[in-house]
């Protein structure tokens, strides 16, 4: 079954496995909002295990958000687990802020030793934008810097980090949107670059980022709404979605122009989660139905990848 809770809406998730099981972590709200639209400002993050990542059991909640002042004191939103080289857990996610009313998103980070109880870090925040992307400072309404992946690559002992941004002083509302990367060496200390991707590639925003090497073909996975799907991509995708892209394994050569939909018009926010098997599958939550929001995680899709095609079913 997919992960459906009767009293919370669910989206955005992501996963990692502790070597018996895998756990989801996922953003949820109260279905008693009423309006579901409302749930993006009153989200926690829900916390589930499986064997099969077909059937899940509920654990307590992971986080919700700081009391003020902090990074976190509005929303706690989209991130990933990693454990850290001494088997410390870290789970890095999106804080927003009530002081500038959540117009600015920047990267916090919680740890654990068991998955389950967490413990926001001193430091935070760890990572926030600067002049080389769209600010609060540099006289912008928002500071979009969000849906921190972290992870290592391939030969690699440092850490790296995938960020959705926006490029400052760009007129194209559907092309602005850009791929920040940082770097660190003990997942505290982060050395933020330029721009790895955009703008002026296809997309107003690149949401829910993730990097993997499937069946011996490096793509990278996001997704991106209607509205910031730039009018030449749209004369063909028709929507927006869930899009992958083959690269290489340094991502040296990313160029969003390449990327592709998937065959999936009511999901949003996918991930890819390695079975047990070694075999990849294709996680996200179901969207708007027929006009009416779902808000589940769907059951797990079997992918595979092409160099030409991304992410295709298996």
């Amino acid at each position: 079954m997919a992960l459906k809770l009767p009293g919370q809406w669910v989206w955005d998730s992501w996963f990692v496995f502790d070597g018996e099981r895998h756990h989801a972590f996922y953003l949820q709200a109260s279905r008693a909002l009423g309006d579901p639209e409302r749930r993006h400002n009153n989200p926690s993050i829900g916390h589930a295990v499986s064997d099969d990542l077909t059937n899940w059991t509920v654990l307590p909640d992971a986080l919700i958000y700081s009391d003020a002042p902090a990074p976190d004191d509005y929303t706690t939103w989209t991130g990933s687990v990693v454990k850290g080289d001494d088997g410390l857990w870290w789970m890095f996610y999106t804080g927003r802020t009530r002081a500038n009313g959540g117009r600015s998103q920047s990267v916090v980070a919680a740890t654990s030793e068991d998955l389950i109880t967490w413990t926001k870090r001193p430091e935070n925040p760890l990572v926030v934008a600067d002049e080389n992307y769209q600010t609060l400072a540099g006289g912008f309404e928002d500071e979009p810097f969000r849906d921190p992946w972290v992870f290592k690559m391939a030969g690699e002992s440092q850490w790296t980090m995938l960020v959705t941004a926006t490029a400052p002083k760009h007129e194209k509302f559907r092309e602005q949107g850009v791929i920040a990367m940082a770097k660190s060496d003990d997942l505290i200390n982060w050395r933020l670059m330029p721009p790895q991707a955009g703008p002026d590639q296809g997309f107003g925003e690149t949401e829910v980022l993730q990097y993997e090497v499937v069946d011996g073909v490096p793509i990278l996975l996001f997704c991106c709404g209607t509205h910031w799907v730039s009018e030449e991509r749209m004369v063909f995708d028709r929507q927006g979605g869930l899009y992958s892209l083959p690269t290489n394994e340094k991502l040296t050569e990313i160029d969003l122009r390449k990327s592709v939909r998937f065959d999936a018009d009511d999901l949003y926010a996918s991930r890819l989660v390695q079975g047990k098997d070694g075999k990849w599958n294709l996680i996200a939550f179901i969207n708007y139905v027929d006009g009416k929001f779902v808000g589940e995680l769907c059951d797990p899709i079997p992918v595979t990848a092409d160099p030409v095609r991304g992410l295709i079913r298996r």
